[in-house]
């Protein structure tokens, strides 16, 4: 999508001088902090994320009341959209206090507190909840002359409900958006929206999201592949329909029951479900593969969960595109498989040859640091990475006049 502004501005010629410079960027070699197999061209990425380091400068709009806006969650499934906030709102690297200096806009509002707030169980629509948003825009467009420079293009979001994409797409169409739900069947589009990580932070986890980390070695992981949970949308039924209880490395099965071991971390009722999630996470510590079916939408929380715990994640999902797909090879560190191949999924991971399977490993280890929070943002982290993507599509996407 091309990004040609109503009128010029100093900024344009920033953006375009950033453009010349990632499409010439000098190779790189041996660089001691990328691993290159990970990347599409590591020498691109690299001058791309030195120029964001240099010249991005974000306005975050002030505007919008909590808890719909400004006021983040940080724990559960849609846990990205708050991390993201809560650093992008507190950065003093890349945060300005003016608005002229900007180059990109941030409209900071939870997609899952939207929902939580406005809608109205059993209307079967949230057409209230698009029109909080295009109220939301109105506002910052009479008080601002940047939104409608460009109609948006380049202000940016980040939203992890399943409905956001439909809902962003009817309020705040032009927008650079980063998703969980990164669906190409749903709207999203390939070189302006940016596919973002569902991290699920357990809310025990307090002010630590990288507190519940770590993997067994390769030669102590006892199973090919695992998969527990619930069986929604349509992949998973079929998945259980193939493969549970058929191989005895193959642990693949619904929810897995409260009594799941693991040692209590917290009294009264939540004493279960700690035990279960306990079990779910040695699961994924002993297994070489992690499956990641679709649900009722494309994402799932078990990609970053995987990589996270050493395990390479098997997608499949039609239509997915993977998070920081514009710069990661994903085929370095995971595997993709097309829904219709369910049937083979025993035989596609057991032909794997032996160096595939260590180069595969190896990748999920490097890659782990780019989708990782810190509790203080680090270089090439996961808000790193999520706020580059969103700087290099509005840089590669611009044209002036």
């Amino acid at each position: 999508m091309l990004q040609v502004p109503r009128w010029s501005s100093p900024i344009d010629g920033q953006i375009l001088e950033a453009k010349r410079q990632i499409l010439d960027a000098p190779t790189v070699e041996n660089d001691t902090e990328l691993y290159s197999p990970l990347f599409r061209n590591v020498s691109m990425f690299k001058r791309s994320y030195e120029l964001m380091e240099k010249m991005l400068k974000v306005y975050v709009y002030k505007e919008g009341e909590p808890p719909v806006f400004h006021q983040p969650p940080l724990g559960g499934i849609y846990a990205s959209e708050g991390w993201f906030m809560k650093q992008m709102e507190s950065s003093r690297r890349f945060v300005v206090d003016d608005p002229g200096q900007a180059n990109l806009f941030y409209m900071p509002f939870s997609s899952s507190r939207l929902r939580f707030e406005l809608y109205v169980p059993g209307s079967h629509g949230h057409r209230n909840l698009v029109e909080y948003l295009r109220s939301y825009v109105g506002t910052i467009a009479r008080k601002y002359p940047f939104w409608n420079r460009t109609g948006g293009a380049d202000h940016f979001l980040a939203a992890c409900h399943d409905w956001a994409a439909d809902e962003t797409a009817k309020a705040m169409g032009n927008t650079i958006r980063a998703l969980c739900n990164a669906d190409l069947t749903e709207g999203f589009e390939l070189g302006k929206d940016v596919s973002l990580p569902e991290t699920n932070v357990p809310f025990g986890a307090g002010k630590d999201p990288q507190r519940y980390l770590g993997g067994r070695p390769s030669k102590k992981r006892p199973f090919l592949a695992f998969f527990a949970g619930q069986m929604h949308g349509y992949i998973r039924p079929i998945l259980l329909q193939h493969w549970e209880n058929k191989h005895p490395d193959m642990k693949i099965s619904g929810p897995l029951p409260r009594s799941g071991g693991g040692a209590a971390a917290a009294a009264g009722g939540r004493r279960r479900k700690r035990k279960t999630a306990a079990a779910y996470v040695q699961y994924m510590r002993s297994s070489r593969y992690c499956i990641c079916p679709r649900g009722y939408e494309v994402n799932s929380p078990r990609v970053v969960e995987a990589i996270v715990h050493g395990c390479i994640p098997v997608i499949i999902a039609d239509g997915f595109v993977p998070p920081f797909f514009e710069v990661l090879d994903w085929e370095a560190f995971a595997v993709v498989l097309a829904e219709a191949e369910v049937p083979r999924l025993r035989e596609v991971l057991a032909g794997i040859p032996r160096k595939k399977f260590l180069s595969l490993q190896a990748g999920v280890r490097e890659v782990r640091k780019h989708f990782l929070w810190n509790q203080r943002p680090a270089r090439y982290d996961l808000f790193h990475m999520i706020l580059h993507s969103v700087w290099l599509n509005r840089v590669l996407g611009f044209h002036a006049r």
